[in-house]
Protein backbone atom coordinates (compact mmCIF):
# COMPACT_ATOMS: atom_id res chain seq x y z
CA UNK A 1 0.00 0.00 0.00
CA UNK A 2 1.10 3.57 -0.60
CA UNK A 3 1.86 5.70 2.45
CA UNK A 4 -1.53 7.51 2.53
CA UNK A 5 -3.34 4.16 2.30
CA UNK A 6 -1.13 2.70 5.03
CA UNK A 7 -2.09 5.57 7.32
CA UNK A 8 -5.78 5.04 6.60
CA UNK A 9 -5.49 1.24 6.98
CA UNK A 10 -3.80 1.60 10.37
CA UNK A 11 -6.54 3.99 11.48
CA UNK A 12 -9.19 1.52 10.30
CA UNK A 13 -7.64 -1.40 12.19
CA UNK A 14 -7.18 0.71 15.30
CA UNK A 15 -10.78 1.94 15.14
CA UNK A 16 -12.15 -1.59 14.71
CA UNK A 17 -10.11 -2.97 17.61
CA UNK A 18 -11.07 -0.09 19.90
CA UNK A 19 -14.76 -0.51 19.07
CA UNK A 20 -14.47 -4.13 20.21
CA UNK A 21 -12.89 -3.23 23.55
CA UNK A 22 -9.32 -4.07 22.50
CA UNK A 23 -7.04 -1.21 23.61
CA UNK A 24 -4.60 0.09 20.99
CA UNK A 25 -1.85 2.63 21.68
CA UNK A 26 0.44 1.59 18.85
CA UNK A 27 0.40 -0.29 15.54
CA UNK A 28 3.56 -1.87 14.10
CA UNK A 29 3.65 -2.67 10.38
CA UNK A 30 4.85 -6.27 9.99
CA UNK A 31 4.33 -6.53 6.22
CA UNK A 32 3.11 -4.22 3.50
CA UNK A 33 2.14 -5.33 0.00
CA UNK A 34 -1.38 -5.44 -1.47
CA UNK A 35 -2.57 -5.86 2.11
CA UNK A 36 -1.20 -4.69 5.43
CA UNK A 37 -0.20 -6.88 8.38
CA UNK A 38 -0.10 -5.12 11.75
CA UNK A 39 0.66 -5.87 15.37
CA UNK A 40 -1.67 -3.88 17.58
CA UNK A 41 -0.54 -3.21 21.17
CA UNK A 42 -1.12 -3.37 24.10
CA UNK A 43 -4.04 -5.67 23.18
CA UNK A 44 -1.48 -7.78 21.22
CA UNK A 45 -3.58 -8.59 18.18
CA UNK A 46 -2.44 -9.46 14.66
CA UNK A 47 -4.55 -7.47 12.19
CA UNK A 48 -4.81 -7.96 8.42
CA UNK A 49 -6.15 -5.03 6.42
CA UNK A 50 -7.00 -4.87 2.71
CA UNK A 51 -9.11 -2.58 0.54
CA UNK A 52 -12.65 -3.90 0.26
CA UNK A 53 -13.02 -5.81 -2.99
CA UNK A 54 -9.32 -6.72 -3.17
CA UNK A 55 -9.45 -9.56 -0.67
CA UNK A 56 -11.24 -12.82 0.07
CA UNK A 57 -11.35 -12.26 3.81
CA UNK A 58 -14.69 -14.00 4.41
CA UNK A 59 -13.39 -17.15 2.75
CA UNK A 60 -10.22 -16.94 4.85
CA UNK A 61 -12.10 -16.48 8.13
CA UNK A 62 -14.45 -19.39 7.42
CA UNK A 63 -11.61 -21.68 6.40
CA UNK A 64 -9.50 -20.73 9.42
CA UNK A 65 -12.35 -21.67 11.74
CA UNK A 66 -12.78 -25.05 10.03
CA UNK A 67 -9.07 -25.81 10.05
CA UNK A 68 -8.46 -24.83 13.67
CA UNK A 69 -11.51 -26.90 14.62
CA UNK A 70 -9.87 -29.85 12.87
CA UNK A 71 -6.63 -29.34 14.81
CA UNK A 72 -4.62 -28.09 11.82
CA UNK A 73 -1.47 -25.99 12.42
CA UNK A 74 -2.90 -22.62 11.38
CA UNK A 75 -2.94 -19.29 13.20
CA UNK A 76 -6.31 -18.95 14.95
CA UNK A 77 -8.55 -15.92 14.89
CA UNK A 78 -8.52 -13.54 17.85
CA UNK A 79 -10.66 -15.34 20.49
CA UNK A 80 -11.82 -12.20 22.32
CA UNK A 81 -14.03 -10.97 19.47
CA UNK A 82 -16.55 -12.37 17.01
CA UNK A 83 -14.76 -14.24 14.21
CA UNK A 84 -15.76 -12.23 11.15
CA UNK A 85 -14.66 -9.55 8.69
CA UNK A 86 -14.95 -5.98 9.99
CA UNK A 87 -15.42 -3.07 7.59
CA UNK A 88 -14.11 0.45 8.21
CA UNK A 89 -13.38 3.34 5.84
CA UNK A 90 -13.29 1.14 2.75
CA UNK A 91 -11.06 -1.51 4.34
CA UNK A 92 -11.73 -5.12 5.34
CA UNK A 93 -10.14 -5.90 8.70
CA UNK A 94 -9.65 -9.35 10.24
CA UNK A 95 -8.21 -9.94 13.70
CA UNK A 96 -5.98 -12.88 14.59
CA UNK A 97 -4.00 -14.24 17.55
CA UNK A 98 -0.55 -12.66 17.72
CA UNK A 99 2.41 -14.97 18.34
CA UNK A 100 5.85 -13.78 19.36
CA UNK A 101 8.40 -15.64 17.19
CA UNK A 102 10.42 -18.13 19.23
CA UNK A 103 13.17 -18.85 16.67
CA UNK A 104 14.33 -16.95 13.57
CA UNK A 105 14.33 -20.09 11.40
CA UNK A 106 12.20 -23.21 11.54
CA UNK A 107 13.97 -26.59 11.39
CA UNK A 108 13.09 -28.06 7.97
CA UNK A 109 11.73 -31.26 9.53
CA UNK A 110 9.32 -29.25 11.72
CA UNK A 111 8.24 -27.14 8.74
CA UNK A 112 7.63 -30.23 6.61
CA UNK A 113 5.77 -32.01 9.41
CA UNK A 114 3.46 -29.04 9.93
CA UNK A 115 2.74 -28.81 6.19
CA UNK A 116 2.02 -32.54 6.06
CA UNK A 117 -0.44 -32.18 8.98
CA UNK A 118 -2.06 -29.20 7.30
CA UNK A 119 -2.54 -31.17 4.09
CA UNK A 120 -3.96 -34.12 6.02
CA UNK A 121 -6.48 -31.86 7.75
CA UNK A 122 -7.39 -30.12 4.52
CA UNK A 123 -8.32 -33.41 2.91
CA UNK A 124 -11.20 -33.63 5.37
CA UNK A 125 -12.47 -30.08 4.82
CA UNK A 126 -15.36 -29.71 2.40
CA UNK A 127 -15.07 -26.17 1.09
CA UNK A 128 -15.52 -24.57 -2.31
CA UNK A 129 -12.18 -23.29 -3.59
CA UNK A 130 -10.53 -22.36 -6.90
CA UNK A 131 -8.22 -24.78 -8.69
CA UNK A 132 -4.51 -23.94 -8.95
CA UNK A 133 -4.99 -23.45 -12.69
CA UNK A 134 -7.09 -20.37 -11.92
CA UNK A 135 -3.87 -18.80 -10.62
CA UNK A 136 -2.20 -19.65 -13.94
CA UNK A 137 -5.03 -17.94 -15.81
CA UNK A 138 -4.58 -14.81 -13.67
CA UNK A 139 -0.88 -14.71 -14.54
CA UNK A 140 -1.56 -15.38 -18.23
CA UNK A 141 -4.03 -12.50 -18.31
CA UNK A 142 -1.41 -10.10 -16.92
CA UNK A 143 1.20 -11.26 -19.44
CA UNK A 144 -1.19 -11.12 -22.42
CA UNK A 145 -2.41 -7.57 -21.73
CA UNK A 146 0.14 -4.77 -22.40
CA UNK A 147 -2.12 -2.37 -20.53
CA UNK A 148 -1.71 -4.48 -17.37
CA UNK A 149 2.02 -5.08 -17.87
CA UNK A 150 3.23 -2.11 -19.95
CA UNK A 151 6.92 -2.43 -19.03
CA UNK A 152 7.23 -6.12 -19.96
CA UNK A 153 9.35 -6.51 -23.08
CA UNK A 154 7.70 -8.19 -26.08
CA UNK A 155 10.20 -11.07 -26.09
CA UNK A 156 9.64 -11.68 -22.38
CA UNK A 157 5.88 -11.46 -22.87
CA UNK A 158 6.00 -14.19 -25.52
CA UNK A 159 8.39 -16.34 -23.48
CA UNK A 160 6.29 -16.14 -20.31
CA UNK A 161 3.02 -16.79 -22.11
CA UNK A 162 4.42 -19.89 -23.78
CA UNK A 163 5.98 -21.17 -20.56
CA UNK A 164 2.80 -20.71 -18.51
CA UNK A 165 0.68 -22.49 -21.13
CA UNK A 166 3.18 -25.32 -21.51
CA UNK A 167 3.47 -25.93 -17.79
CA UNK A 168 -0.31 -25.93 -17.38
CA UNK A 169 -0.55 -28.70 -20.00
CA UNK A 170 2.38 -30.67 -18.57
CA UNK A 171 1.05 -30.67 -15.01
CA UNK A 172 -2.54 -31.41 -16.06
CA UNK A 173 -1.36 -34.30 -18.25
CA UNK A 174 0.21 -36.00 -15.21
CA UNK A 175 -3.24 -36.52 -13.71
CA UNK A 176 -1.89 -36.20 -10.17
CA UNK A 177 -4.19 -36.54 -7.17
CA UNK A 178 -5.47 -33.11 -6.11
CA UNK A 179 -6.70 -31.76 -2.79
CA UNK A 180 -7.19 -28.50 -0.91
CA UNK A 181 -3.86 -26.67 -0.54
CA UNK A 182 -2.55 -23.62 1.30
CA UNK A 183 -1.57 -22.10 -2.04
CA UNK A 184 1.52 -20.17 -0.88
CA UNK A 185 3.15 -21.91 2.12
CA UNK A 186 6.48 -20.09 1.68
CA UNK A 187 8.61 -19.19 4.75
CA UNK A 188 6.91 -15.81 5.07
CA UNK A 189 3.58 -17.55 5.67
CA UNK A 190 4.64 -19.91 8.47
CA UNK A 191 5.23 -18.70 12.01
CA UNK A 192 7.61 -20.26 14.50
CA UNK A 193 5.66 -20.20 17.79
CA UNK A 194 5.64 -21.80 21.19
CA UNK A 195 2.80 -23.96 19.86
CA UNK A 196 4.93 -25.11 16.92
CA UNK A 197 4.82 -23.95 13.28
CA UNK A 198 1.56 -22.23 12.33
CA UNK A 199 0.50 -21.20 8.82
CA UNK A 200 -1.05 -17.83 8.04
CA UNK A 201 -2.54 -16.13 4.94
CA UNK A 202 -5.17 -18.68 3.90
CA UNK A 203 -6.77 -16.53 1.21
CA UNK A 204 -4.59 -18.20 -1.44
CA UNK A 205 -6.04 -21.68 -0.79
CA UNK A 206 -6.79 -23.69 -3.93
CA UNK A 207 -7.07 -27.27 -5.13
CA UNK A 208 -4.13 -29.01 -6.75
CA UNK A 209 -1.33 -31.55 -6.22
CA UNK A 210 0.65 -31.20 -2.98
CA UNK A 211 3.74 -30.55 -5.10
CA UNK A 212 2.24 -27.14 -5.98
CA UNK A 213 2.44 -26.20 -2.28
CA UNK A 214 5.89 -27.72 -1.91
CA UNK A 215 7.13 -25.62 -4.84
CA UNK A 216 6.83 -22.59 -2.53
CA UNK A 217 8.92 -24.16 0.26
CA UNK A 218 12.71 -24.47 0.69
CA UNK A 219 14.37 -27.57 -0.75
CA UNK A 220 15.34 -28.81 2.73
CA UNK A 221 11.63 -28.85 3.64
CA UNK A 222 10.73 -30.85 0.54
CA UNK A 223 13.40 -33.40 1.44
CA UNK A 224 11.50 -34.18 4.67
CA UNK A 225 8.05 -34.42 3.04
CA UNK A 226 7.12 -38.04 2.19
CA UNK A 227 6.11 -39.34 -1.22
CA UNK A 228 7.08 -36.31 -3.32
CA UNK A 229 6.94 -36.68 -7.11
CA UNK A 230 10.22 -34.95 -7.96
CA UNK A 231 9.44 -34.49 -11.65
CA UNK A 232 6.09 -32.89 -10.81
CA UNK A 233 7.78 -30.74 -8.15
CA UNK A 234 10.23 -29.43 -10.76
CA UNK A 235 7.36 -28.48 -13.06
CA UNK A 236 5.52 -26.79 -10.20
CA UNK A 237 8.65 -24.83 -9.25
CA UNK A 238 8.92 -23.54 -12.79
CA UNK A 239 5.24 -22.65 -12.70
CA UNK A 240 5.54 -20.73 -9.43
CA UNK A 241 8.52 -18.78 -10.79
CA UNK A 242 6.66 -17.94 -14.01
CA UNK A 243 3.52 -16.81 -12.14
CA UNK A 244 5.47 -14.61 -9.72
CA UNK A 245 7.35 -13.03 -12.63
CA UNK A 246 4.02 -12.12 -14.23
CA UNK A 247 2.69 -10.55 -11.04
CA UNK A 248 5.85 -8.50 -10.50
CA UNK A 249 5.31 -6.83 -13.89
CA UNK A 250 1.68 -6.01 -13.27
CA UNK A 251 0.90 -2.30 -13.25
CA UNK A 252 0.54 -1.11 -9.65
CA UNK A 253 2.33 -4.10 -8.10
CA UNK A 254 3.32 -3.11 -4.56
CA UNK A 255 5.52 -6.04 -3.58
CA UNK A 256 8.69 -4.69 -1.86
CA UNK A 257 11.56 -4.65 -4.40
CA UNK A 258 9.13 -6.37 -6.74
CA UNK A 259 10.75 -5.42 -10.02
CA UNK A 260 14.21 -6.56 -8.95
CA UNK A 261 12.70 -9.80 -7.70
CA UNK A 262 10.86 -10.29 -10.97
CA UNK A 263 13.95 -9.64 -13.06
CA UNK A 264 16.00 -12.16 -11.07
CA UNK A 265 13.27 -14.77 -11.39
CA UNK A 266 12.96 -14.19 -15.13
CA UNK A 267 16.70 -14.72 -15.54
CA UNK A 268 16.44 -17.95 -13.55
CA UNK A 269 13.53 -19.16 -15.65
CA UNK A 270 15.46 -18.53 -18.86
CA UNK A 271 18.62 -20.15 -17.46
CA UNK A 272 16.90 -23.51 -17.00
CA UNK A 273 17.31 -26.22 -14.36
CA UNK A 274 18.05 -26.76 -11.58
CA UNK A 275 15.05 -24.64 -10.66
CA UNK A 276 15.71 -22.38 -7.65
CA UNK A 277 13.34 -22.16 -4.72
CA UNK A 278 11.76 -18.86 -3.69
CA UNK A 279 13.95 -18.57 -0.60
CA UNK A 280 17.07 -19.07 -2.75
CA UNK A 281 16.00 -16.27 -5.08
CA UNK A 282 15.23 -14.00 -2.15
CA UNK A 283 18.66 -14.79 -0.71
CA UNK A 284 20.35 -13.75 -3.96
CA UNK A 285 18.65 -10.37 -3.83
CA UNK A 286 19.57 -9.92 -0.18
CA UNK A 287 23.20 -10.88 -0.89
CA UNK A 288 23.07 -14.05 1.17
Amino acid sequence: MDKPDVTRAIAAATSVAASLGLPVDDATVLHNSNKLALRLTPCDVFARVAPVGQEVARFEVDLAQRLTGAGCPVCPLEPRVEPRVYGCDGFAVTLWTYYEPVTPHLPPADYAGALERLHAGMRGIGVESPRFTDRITEAEDVVADPDRSPELADADRLFLGDRLAGLRRAIDDRGAVEQLLHGEPHPGNVLSTGDGPLFIDLETCCRGPVEFDLAHAPEAVCAHYPGVDRALLDECRQLVIAMVVAWRWERGDQFPNGRRFGEEMLRSLRAGPPWPTLDTLTGRLDGR
